[in-house]
């Protein structure tokens, strides 16, 4: 074996040694980001993913869109956007979050150039956040409302209704050809008069149904503006919920991705049985099937008009949510080998059929309520649906 001088052997023993500490470097650095804990197991991580990406927007507005752009013929556009779009935007934030293993902010250090994307994502989402939660505190004021004996946005009789308030109650007046007056009487053609005809005339565009005033009038007691003396005051009631909402936020995410891997068993899977559920009572009204066909009869026409693409590439990101940094949050938490291209794949699936499922159920109850009200399906579908939205 040829010897070597003690200078060489000094320049490996250094070398070893600086091998040791970028070594132990390493290892710290992989410790910390250890230390920002896993997903408890798969399923936990799906269930977050596709509680982030299910909302309102699948509820309401995918229905909505499909019946202003032709009907069955918009999933032509909304799946090509799906695979063209949506998916590999998915994919890649995944990919980026779980590479990285970084929240949106710091994972941009990668790129320095691009790290006020990361900022910007954060803004978003901290809106996001603030009116979603509004909306979960109607849903809570709902709730609480719901435990009467007769629910008070169904009748007109309360303080809070105006004159315009009317009642749809045609069981014994459309049918027969009667006129509904706004106070619930009604009235047979050959018994009104040309004075009540030209009054019901002049008020018929100013009526509202008794759960838009309820809405209006008393969960957000509406004031005319900043300046208004009639009395309004703060909603202590809507401000509990709204409270509560945020409560529970908290509860759920106090403890990090531990807390929220459970929370999302609940969070994720209760609203599919409550929409089935709407389903199955659905079927069961007359008027569904008319409902449904609004929104299923293609129009194969609106396939070549801009806009109909437009709306498919804009509810594709509304509804996937990319850009706006909780995918990435979420996808840190991943294991470094994790299949991210599987669980992309999965995820928008799901999402895109949850959307086409509500529909099933939003139209059907939809269609039932024209058929109640005795006015076409087409029109009631459009001015509910656009009020909604």
């Amino acid at each position: 074996m040829p010897k070597r001088g003690g200078g060489e052997l000094q320049t490996d023993v250094t070398e070893i040694r600086i091998t040791v500490n970028r070594a132990d470097d390493d290892k710290s650095e992989v410790a910390s980001i250890v230390g920002r804990g896993e997903w408890g197991n798969k399923i936990e991580f799906l269930l977050s993913c596709l509680s982030f990406a299910v909302g309102l927007g699948n509820i309401w507005r995918f229905p909505y869109l499909c019946y202003r752009n032709g009907g069955g013929a918009f999933l032509i556009p909304y799946f090509c956007m799906l695979l063209i779009t949506g998916l590999p935007l998915f994919f890649f934030e995944l990919s980026l979050g779980q590479y990285g293993q970084q929240g949106p902010i710091t994972i941009w250090k990668v790129v320095p150039l691009f790290q006020g994307v990361g900022f910007g994502m954060f803004i978003i989402a901290f809106f996001i956040a603030l009116y979603y939660n509004i909306i979960i505190a109607w849903a809570f004021f709902y709730l609480f409302s719901s435990f009467t004996a007769e629910l008070p946005w169904k009748s007109c009789d309360h303080w809070w209704n105006t004159e315009a308030c009317r009642r749809f109650d045609t069981k014994n007046c459309t049918a027969h050809e009667g006129l509904m007056s706004q106070n619930g009487t009604c009235l047979f053609e050959p018994d009104v008069t040309e004075e009540t005809w030209n009054k019901l005339n002049a008020t018929a565009l100013a009526s509202k149904l008794p759960a838009d005033e309820y809405f209006h009038n008393f969960m957000l007691d509406i004031s005319e503006g900043f300046h208004d003396d009639e009395g309004h005051m703060l909603q202590w009631r809507l401000c509990l919920c709204l409270i509560l909402s945020w409560v529970i936020v908290f509860l759920g995410l106090f403890k990090g991705v531990t807390s929220m891997g459970k929370v999302v068993y609940f969070t994720a899977l209760f609203p599919y049985l409550v929409l089935f559920i709407l389903f199955a009572r659905a079927v069961t009204l007359p008027g569904y099937v008319n409902g449904v066909s609004f929104y299923l009869t293609p129009v194969w026409s609106k396939l070549f008009t801009a806009r109909v693409w437009a709306d498919a590439a804009m509810q594709i990101f509304f509804s996937l949510g990319p850009c706006w940094g909780g995918l990435i949050t979420l996808a840190s938490y991943n294991n470094f080998n994790n299949n991210a291209l599987r669980d992309a794949a999965i995820i928008t699936f799901a999402n895109c059929m949850t959307s086409f499922f509500s529909g099933f159920v939003v139209f059907g109850i939809v269609g039932f309520m024209a058929h109640e009200m005795g006015v076409p399906s087409q029109k009631l579908l459009h001015k509910v649906l656009d009020l909604h939205l």
